[in-house]
């Protein structure tokens, strides 16, 4: 049998059919190896908003350079081009279907900052493609794809980046080992907020996508629809097709750190969460306000998003929270977090940042995935998190606003009467307006599957119908 090309590997590893999706388990890693004195190659997938962040800290390091560009939309490179030109003397090339940049083995890594829909598809073609992956929060649209992510980097043993730039950060890393040392006594419940005013979308009509954009190859795997400006550029966020809400948005931020105060590597047995999209009516479909709550057994985790105006808590607005024997824990930014005692004394404080990207690069550099401070599976575990929220959530149902929602669970009872007086706050009826309350569900955080009842209509939410050709297989 002849020899297969690179070129011909490559499309083998992105073709529709099941065979194909099954190729890459003979593909070669055949990009460059980036030796500890060598410049590292990377390109940057997706550069309108965040991914002009990732351009920009690229550009401040002497050791890599910015190879390749991609991005469906012609319209919003212009900026990156000038920027990179400046800085690098020359223009990096460009593709507006990344596909193939992957062929391109002078590549040693490539940084995605696209929609939360194609994060994983993009994360493990570029590793079947001998690439180093960063990829942007949260690393998953859904769960099944999160962790084919983590199979893709052990298989190919790539080093893989999460976007959670926190774990970097001197400030939080100090005041994670001060809560895990005990520092505040046993932790009864972390909590993340994102409150975060997000106005209405309003309503637009169907129409034409810009000539500019390649919308097929926008879509990827998501169902074939209309364009509507009021899908595309950020609002895409709002939409089931292709994020998250405010949970998988801002939110996983504040989950990943809940996650790492408590010390916990795997995911919760029990997740219940309740809300709605209040204030306005809109083209969206993503909750604006919700609460979510899930049992670790000897730990609470709550999780709270307000889209509308809100005051804090606990001089919280997008934090983390931790309530312990002695005191809480109030981590408001990226790299800092106070400690108060029971009588909201402020007795503590950690500060300090750190570099995530660098961080990466010196991973790739080692080609050593120890290095990493947001290695793919902790971000995995984070992002699914969130996607464990709106499982929950996306299959409620519409009820008046009542009390006692969650049961004779107290903690989450609270938090959902404060929401509730938080609306009011907002002007929003509450004997008018009706709440998607979700049902309790049950989790095996081995197998990642959800058990007992409802089980079926929520592990089908575990992953998507995937269009061909953009299709994350079984077997990555």
């Amino acid at each position: 049998m002849a020899r297969l090309t690179r070129r011909e590997v490559l499309q083998r590893s992105i073709a529709a059919t099941a065979a194909a999706a099954a190729a890459p388990a003979a593909l070669p890693s055949f990009a460059r190896a980036a030796d500890a004195n060598d410049t590292v190659r990377v390109a940057v997938i997706g550069v309108k908003g965040r991914g002009g962040n990732h351009i920009d800290e690229y550009l401040r390091m002497k050791d890599v350079k910015i190879a390749a560009i991609v991005d469906v939309d012609e319209a919003v490179i212009d900026n990156a081009m000038k920027v990179i030109e400046k800085k690098q003397g020359q223009k990096p090339a460009f593709f507006k279907d990344g596909r193939k940049m992957l062929e391109d083995k002078s590549i040693d890594a490539v940084s995605i900052a696209t929609c939360n829909h194609t994060h994983s598809l993009w994360s493990i073609w570029a590793m079947q493609a001998g690439k180093h992956v960063y990829v942007e929060k949260p690393v998953s649209h859904n769960l099944f794809e999160g962790r084919k992510v983590v199979e893709a980097a052990r298989k190919y043993k790539k080093v893989c980046q999460h976007g959670t730039q926190s774990r970097s950060s001197k400030g939080l890393k100090d005041a994670m080992a001060f809560l895990h040392g005990g520092g505040i006594g046993k932790i009864k419940i972390a909590r993340g907020l994102c409150y975060k005013k997000r106005g209405s979308i309003g309503q637009k009509p169907d129409g034409n996508p810009p000539p500019s954009v390649d919308y097929d190859l926008w879509l990827g795997p998501a169902p074939t629809r209309p364009f509507n400006p009021n899908r595309f550029h950020y609002n895409w966020h709002w939409f089931w097709d292709y994020g998250n809400g405010d949970i998988g948005n801002q939110g996983v931020h504040e989950m990943d750190r809940a996650r790492w105060g408590i010390n916990k590597s795997s995911l919760p047995t029990r997740v219940m969460s309740v809300g709605g999209r209040f204030g306005y009516e809109d083209d969206a479909e993503t909750p604006n306000t919700m609460v979510a709550w899930m049992d670790y057994g000897d730990v609470e985790l709550i999780f709270e998003v307000r889209g509308l105006n809100t005051d804090d808590y606990l001089k919280g607005r997008i934090a983390s929270i931790f309530h312990g024997e002695k005191g809480y824990m109030v981590n408001g930014s990226y790299s800092g977090a106070d400690v108060y005692d029971n009588d909201g004394k402020k007795i503590q404080s950690f500060g300090g940042g750190g570099d995530h990207f660098r961080n990466f690069i010196d991973a790739v550099k080692a080609n050593d995935p120890k290095l990493l401070n947001a290695e793919i599976e902790e971000g995995h575990l984070s992002a699914a998190l969130c996607h464990l929220a709106n499982i929950s959530f996306r299959l409620g149902e519409k009820q008046p606003m009542g009390d006692k929602v969650f049961g004779d669970i107290a903690s989450a009872n609270e938090t959902y009467d404060r929401m509730k007086a938080h609306l009011v706050d907002n002007k929003v009826d509450l004997a008018a307006t009706k709440l998607q309350v979700g049902p309790m569900l049950t989790f095996d955080p081995k197998t990642e599957k959800f058990t007992g009842p409802r089980a079926a209509e929520a592990n089908k939410l575990t992953t998507r119908e995937y269009r061909a050709p953009f299709v994350v297989p079984d077997k990555v």
